[in-house]
């Protein structure tokens, strides 16, 4: 079924919190999230053909990466010249959110 930009939904945060516990608890120390800015995002988004945002877990030198890219109605990545793929996310730790029950 093609993309439509409508994929995905809110979920609530208790059960969000669920989730991010059982992962911390699964990788005690680890990287449990990555800021990607909002000028980034909408340079994504803002693609022509763009129906939303594919992310993909990587390792740099053994450290989490999540990379950013924008996909398309046909479900497929959007790569190629001018096309964008983000990273140089910002990670937590070090950069992390006051505790709250997502990351406590």
């Amino acid at each position: 079924m093609p993309f439509n930009g409508s994929e995905s939904r809110a979920i609530d945060p208790n059960k969000a919190s669920e989730w991010t516990k059982s992962f911390r608890e699964k990788h005690p120390g680890e990287i449990i999230a990555h800021f990607f800015g909002r000028d980034i995002l909408t340079d994504i988004l803002n693609q022509e053909g763009c129906q939303g945002i594919r992310f993909y877990y990587g390792t740099d030198g053994g450290v989490p990466q999540l990379i950013a890219v924008g996909a398309d109605s046909d479900e497929n990545d959007q790569l190629g010249e001018n096309r964008i793929v983000a990273d140089e996310a910002c990670g937590c730790p070090d950069r992390c959110s006051q505790p709250n029950i997502l990351n406590s």
